[in-house]
């Protein structure tokens, strides 16, 4: 059984066009999406040069027309009487005023409207905007920032500052409400009343926001507060028959609660509430915190002990004659089990043309479903990722022979180079990078994965600056194996 050797390249800059190209998945191509619009900003400014050189006409012929008007109808007769004012009177009416018409009448659309059309087959789609959006909530949950911070963009380390509008803050919290996502639906629904109450100017109406915001709480369970919502709201719009009949239960509901027995040893049913803001619901992955942790570089700490053990080195492949000369430099992250960090690998001419090489390769990256073993997409891998041959190009052989070089392992069995391009809020939670599935053919014949080799290029992040973990952290998927080699 032959050992496979999974080799991953990691970058986040890919410039490609794709219809239906689910941009939230890859950050490379939301890029396209800046010169898109930009292409758009300048088709509608010529378009609007069009249109005041067509008013500026009108507007002329309209002067002068004025003019001429108010010198005829003061006496008719005595202008008519100059027959060269009776012909050109004959002549503006069935020659000039028809030339009016069409100058009037003339479409100067055509051009913004056919870029639009040609540009909108590579618009985001719906559901790019609900993944940008659950990306946003992820970002927020992960780091724990609050609607506030977000809203406002108050974020370290970067270097355009964006806000959120009340209608923006309202779509964030109808796309958490469609997924059955009461406890972003109640941040985003109460951030949004918020800036409203402040007075920012909007489409978006309190009731509106009321009628969202007073349900999502109530499914928490805290049914005085959403009485008191659903009042406010119908304080605003006596005749919302949803939010009459929405209070007429509630206070039904209350009322048994009432007529219940008081005993002090039954739990109470009120809602779980921390530091103002309903208690985050658990999910379906148990190393949730663990993993939210690693990324704000809240992980595992090291005793001193232990750390003393960490050490920095050169590394030649247990003396490999191509490495000799040139060793890597080695660190040690990690001592049990053994994880070690290889600096400079990769050139960042040879980066940039592994990049150049994975653009029209990239397409959103799948799973394997657990039942049926069929490839397919999930939630919980965002990112898009190609896959590279030697053939394709000399560095792609060149980067492989270095990575069999420092592990030792042959890459006659390793899989072919992966490229993974993450997007907006882009992650691949915690899995085991080996199969365990009883449906794979292959294992039998050609062995399971022994090891997965991460070539990661750094790149500018604003969340760096919240504190985000060493990212060799979230590499731990190597098969728990005695033949495995401490690389």
């Amino acid at each position: 059984m032959k050992p496979w050797l999974c080799l991953v390249f990691f970058t986040s800059a890919f410039l490609i066009w794709h219809a239906e190209a689910e941009f939230f998945t890859s950050i490379g191509q939301m890029t396209d999406l800046i010169y898109a619009e930009k292409d758009l900003v300048q088709s509608l400014k010529e378009y609007i040069r069009a249109e005041e050189t067509k008013l500026s006409q009108i507007k002329s012929w309209a002067e002068k027309m004025d003019v001429l008007t108010s010198k005829s109808t003061s006496d008719p007769e005595g202008y008519l009487a100059h027959p060269v004012n009776a012909y050109k009177l004959v002549k503006r009416l069935n020659t000039d005023w028809l030339e009016l018409e069409n100058l009037v009448l003339q479409d100067t659309t055509n051009g913004f409207i056919t870029n639009l059309t040609i540009q909108r087959q590579f618009f985001p789609t719906e559901e790019d905007e609900t993944g940008a959006a659950k990306a946003l909530m992820r970002l927020q949950d992960t780091y724990k920032l609050d609607p506030e911070t977000l809203s406002r963009g108050n974020l370290p380390g970067t270097k355009y500052r964006s806000s959120l509008t009340v209608s923006d803050c309202f779509g964030m919290g109808k796309t958490a409400y469609n997924d059955g996502d009461y406890y972003h639906t109640v941040l985003w629904m109460e951030q949004a009343l918020k800036q409203h109450d402040e007075g920012e100017d909007t489409t978006v109406s309190k009731v509106e926001i009321l009628d969202y915001l007073s349900y999502a709480v109530f499914q928490f369970g805290d049914l005085h507060r959403a009485m008191e919502l659903t009042r406010r709201l119908i304080s605003l719009d006596s005749t919302h028959e949803r939010a009459g009949s929405n209070l007429r239960y509630f206070e039904k509901l209350l009322e048994k609660e009432r007529e219940k027995p008081s005993n002090k040893t039954v739990a109470t049913t009120e809602p779980v509430v921390q530091s103002g803001a309903y208690e985050r619901p658990l999910d379906y992955l148990p190393e949730r915190d663990i993993y939210e942790a690693l990324c704000r570089g809240e992980g595992v700490k090291m005793t001193p002990q232990r750390q003393k053990r960490l050490f920095c080195r050169y590394h030649d492949g247990n003396r490999n004659p191509h490495l000799l000369i040139a060793p890597f430099k080695e660190e040690d992250e990690w001592d049990s089990p053994h994880i070690v960090r290889y600096y400079d690998v990769m050139s960042d001419e040879e980066i940039e043309k592994i990049k150049q090489l994975a653009k029209p390769k990239l397409a959103r990256a799948t799973v394997r479903d657990p039942k049926t073993g069929v490839l397919t997409v999930a939630s919980y891998r965002v990112s898009k990722s190609s896959w590279l041959e030697e053939d394709d190009d000399p560095v792609v052989a060149k980067v492989n022979q270095r990575m069999q070089q420092i592990t030792g392992l042959t890459v006659k069995t390793a899989e072919l180079l992966q490229v993974a391009n993450y997007g907006m809020g882009g992650q691949y939670e915690p899995h085991f990078d080996f199969s365990r599935r009883p449906f794979d053919s292959t294992l039998k014949s050609e062995g399971n994965r022994l090891a997965t080799f991460l070539n990661y290029k750094d790149e500018p992040d604003a969340f760096k600056r919240l504190g985000t973990g060493n990212r060799v952290a979230t590499f731990l998927n190597y098969v728990p194996s005695r033949r495995t080699p401490e690389w």
